[in-house]
């Protein structure tokens, strides 16, 4: 043989090695692996021995497979007993390495044997942990490895118990062992568990007693008390008043007063049904001035019950107390203190919706009762010629074009009877009632609530020599609010007043008031009214106009203390005489609530 033959020799297996390290790395890309093996551990840095030590091997094993694989000759057809010899396809290739000798000598740039594959054809479930029970679930997985390690190396034959500790064998195969190893508990470690990563469903959160509160929209308001079934909701307001006009009467003159309000509003929560009782009183006592010494408080409750087929039921009853107006049409003169007016009345109501057309009936009564006027000279005067029961039943007929507009139309009939047929003036003052109105209800949620109506109303008076008390009516209660914090309403009312006095059958009533509520900050609230009452005498062009105009100012210290005051004037213009007066007062005080 010549000296170019082995030169070209090794370059052949120059060669080979070559293309047998770029198929291997080809391989290895394609070669399918567990999804998780991206994300736990890559094969870390290879060392200059490793690398050497494999390719060493690879030498050995291919001068092996010149040695022993030899072609079969062209003229010998196998038998079959006669094993087929390997043929490699190129030069350089090797055959598969069946050799036992050789099992788990496996090279560095192969990847690491996969433990456990016993899944790894379903997608990894990342589940949420905590770091000791990972470490020790990894701990346990590379005992396994090394386990199964040291299995494989005690079947091999000629080698030693643990080849990891006893330097190199004979066939120089230790070593590569070693490194392998080496390699497969570097792929398993505590670390690389650690660094998977982490479903977000499992992350820490803050505590609950740190996240933020949601702010109250009203931090100020009452919070109520709990009394059984119902909230109730409490207010006391205590102050002094200084006005120009004690009573409001053509005659009144300034004082100090002292003014106590109670105010107090229980609503049930019952699941069915529902119930509200409000009420208040107010005290007014002379501190110096004129003397002033009078109680008015009012008491109502309201009960809603929900039949069946679209069948609701609304019953109410109420009592009131209230001194006379010293400036009412039928006021006496000469009174030590003005006489006491009591009123209970009641009412009960059916409504039923059939499809877009909306059906009430409601029957209400109500019961006045008079006083007797204390005289300064010492001597009573008896009103009882003035007590009466009106009894009235209204028929309500709605048709709803639109969840927020109901139009309707209504018809009242009543009737007025005195407990004294005849009065001390020789009349008889019994009456029967009759009115229609025609108005709309308006229902968009917080923004516009409430109702308008105008019609015409009539009480024919008993007695013949009497004219009958009518005139037009007007009614109105609508709350509207523009923005948030901001609540406007208007009301209007009219009323028929009757009179005991000689040849006179009484009057209509007519009432109005605009108010407006603004809430400025948090703790500081305003409020303003504006007044217009209008008194029209029936059997004569005798009238009455009283304008009244009050602003006023809450400012809340907390959510139960607050600070109040409020400026007021009123005036009242007729043409009859002895009727004008102006009245001015301020009022401070404090305002509890609960």
């Amino acid at each position: 043989m010549s000296r170019a033959q082995p030169q070209e020799k090794k370059g052949r297996t120059g060669r080979a090695f070559c293309a047998l390290l770029l198929a291997t790395s080809v391989l290895a890309l394609l070669r399918p692996t567990a999804l998780h093996a991206q994300e736990t551990e890559l094969r870390g840095e290879v060392s200059e021995s490793a690398i050497l030590s494999d390719q060493q091997r690879r030498a050995r094993q291919l001068t092996k497979a010149n040695t022993q694989v030899k072609p079969a000759p062209a003229d010998t057809a196998p038998t079959g007993n006669t094993p087929t010899a390997y043929v490699p396809a190129s030069d350089g290739a090797l055959p598969d390495d069946t050799d036992p000798s050789q099992a788990g000598a496996n090279s560095i740039f192969d990847p690491p044997a996969t433990i456990d594959d016993s899944g790894a054809d379903k997608p990894p479930t990342v589940q949420p942990r905590r770091p000791s029970t990972a470490k020790q679930g990894a701990s346990a997985d590379a005992d396994k490895a090394k386990d199964k390690t040291k299995a494989a190396d005690k079947k091999k034959p000629g080698k030693a118990t643990d080849q990891t500790t006893t330097g190199t064998t004979p066939d120089g195969t230790a070593a590569d062992d070693a490194d392998q190893d080496t390699a497969n508990r570097r792929v398993l470690t505590v670390d690389s568990v650690d660094r998977q990563k982490l479903d977000p469903g499992a992350e820490r959160t803050d505590a609950i007693e740190g996240q933020k509160k949601k702010l109250e929209d009203d931090p100020y308001a009452a919070t109520g008390i709990k009394v059984g079934s119902f909230l109730l909701r409490p207010t006391l307001e205590q102050g002094v008043a200084v006005t120009s006009n004690a009573d409001s009467s053509a005659g009144g003159k300034s004082a100090v007063l002292s003014e106590t309000a109670l105010r107090f509003s229980a609503a049930s929560d019952w699941r069915e049904n529902s119930a509200v009782i409000d009420g208040y009183g107010n005290f007014r006592n002379t501190i110096s001035g004129q003397k002033i010494n009078e109680a008015r408080g009012r008491i109502q409750g309201t009960y809603n019950v929900d039949l069946d087929n679209e069948l609701r039921a609304i019953a109410k009853l109420g009592y009131e107390i209230a001194p006379e107006s010293a400036s009412a049409p039928d006021a006496i003169a000469g009174v030590k203190s003005q006489p006491i007016r009591q009123t209970v009345d009641g009412s009960l109501g059916v409504e039923k919706d059939v499809g877009k057309m909306r059906f009430a009936l409601t029957g209400a009564v109500s019961h006045d009762i008079y006083g007797d006027a204390e005289l300064t000279d010492g001597t009573s005067l008896s009103q009882k010629d003035q007590d009466n029961t009106l009894y009235t039943a209204t028929l309500r007929t709605g048709y709803e074009i639109s969840p927020a507009l109901t139009p309707f139309a209504e018809i009242e009939l009543g009737r007025r009877v005195y407990d004294q047929r005849i009065d001390n003036k020789g009349f008889e003052r019994s009456s029967t009632r009759l009115g229609a109105r025609a108005g709309i209800e308006v229902d968009m949620g917080e923004k516009l609530k409430g109702e308008f109506s105008a019609g015409w109303l009539r009480e024919a008076i008993d007695d013949k020599n009497l004219e009958a008390i009518s005139g037009a009516t007007i009614n109105a209660d609508l709350k509207w609010s523009p923005e948030r914090g901001t609540i406007i309403g208007l009301t209007g009312r009219t009323t028929v007043e009757g009179t005991t006095n000689a040849g006179e059958s009484g009057d209509i009533l007519y009432s109005g008031r605009l108010t407006g509520e603004r809430q400025i900050r948090a703790d500081l609230t305003g409020n303003a009214a504006l007044g217009l009452d209008w008194r029209n005498y029936t059997g004569s062009d005798g009238h009455d106009m009283t304008l009244s105009a009050e602003a006023g100012l809450t400012w809340w210290l907390n959510r139960y203390v607050g600070l109040t005051s409020r400026a007021r004037t009123e005036k009242l213009t007729s043409n009859l005489p002895g009727r004008n007066y102006t009245a001015n007062s301020i009022y401070l005080g404090l305002k509890l609530q609960r």
